[in-house]
């Protein structure tokens, strides 16, 4: 079994959990753990003029004084609270993506490729060869990248496009990883 990290007892006894009677593992890895990934990074940024707004226009419906709660007009302000929690939300999303490396764990096994992206639940996606055939990689300078396997797109319900990629992301050898995902699909093929 070949593997670019040391994976935690617990994600693997995750993935031990999910194989089949015979079922061998081929390669098992983990994301590399980053705080600015590019969807927490745009998040990130918009937070920033998000939350100093909502701030400053609590201190303004203030009088930029200390509220007085005695009187009706003195809770006015508070209405700003929500919006500077959802900034403050928006503000944590890096370290939430960097948290969820840690609860993410990929397997290729002699039948499948697995994907378990972990967080407040674990969703796990299973690709058999036949889904293997359209794979693709993105790599970075460093020899890091993704392997997707899927690559998803929808309109939102404001009729903006969205995507998706789905796969073994953010990991330390994409093209050994791409090249076992291709010896997988091509058995499939041979069979």
């Amino acid at each position: 079994m070949r593997s670019n990290v040391n994976v935690p007892r617990g994600l693997k006894d995750q993935v031990d959990r999910e194989l089949e009677s015979g079922e061998r593992i081929q390669w098992i890895g983990m994301p590399r753990a980053r705080f600015f990934t590019p969807g927490s990074t745009g998040a990130f940024l918009f937070a920033i003029p998000w939350t100093a707004f909502a701030i400053f226009w609590i201190c303004g419906a203030s009088g930029f004084q200390m509220p007085d709660f005695r009187n009706g007009a003195g809770l006015f302000p508070l209405f700003g609270v929500p919006f500077v929690l959802i900034g403050i939300g928006m503000l944590s999303t890096p370290l939430w993506t960097y948290r969820k490396a840690f609860k993410t764990v990929y397997a290729i096994t002699d039948r499948r490729a697995i994907t378990f992206d972990g967080g407040r639940s674990t969703t796990v996606r299973s690709y058999p060869p036949e889904k293997l055939q359209d794979i693709y990689r993105k790599e970075k300078k460093d020899g890091s990248g993704d392997v997707v396997i899927v690559r998803s797109a929808w309109r939102d319900s404001d009729g903006d496009r969205r995507s998706e990629e789905l796969g073994f992301l953010r990991i330390e050898n994409p093209k050994e990883v791409e090249s076992l995902l291709n010896e997988l699909a091509g058995t499939h093929l041979s069979n």
